[in-house]
């Protein structure tokens, strides 16, 4: 049994992050309901939601690697700091010892 008519290949659109970003934007901020947005902009509302969770991703990676940054560097700060005040609290052990032997 053979099937037979042709099979329409649909050619996947593609959009621009601006757009997504708009469309996210609009989506969120506007008073209509989703389902108009997105009947207005011509993509399935699925797109809409998709391209909100994966921008919600996208900002909570970037707010994680800002924070990571700035932990590193107070790291750093810290590891120098203390540093110092080993080098710090080793003289004034020395001083100690220097000046207990001469009250002798």
């Amino acid at each position: 049994m053979k099937l037979e008519g042709s099979m329409s290949t649909k050619t996947r659109r593609q959009y621009t992050e601006e757009f997504k970003t708009e469309a996210v934007r609009l989506g969120r901020d506007s008073a209509r309901p989703v389902a108009q947005v997105t009947r207005d902009l011509g993509v399935a509302d699925h797109l809409l939601y998709r391209w909100r969770v994966e921008q919600q991703q996208a900002e909570e990676r970037g707010k994680t690697r800002q924070d990571l940054r700035a932990e590193e560097a107070e790291l750093v700060r810290l590891r120098r700091e203390n540093a110092v005040l080993k080098q710090e609290r080793d003289f004034l052990k020395r001083a100690a010892a220097f000046f207990a032997k001469e009250s002798r």
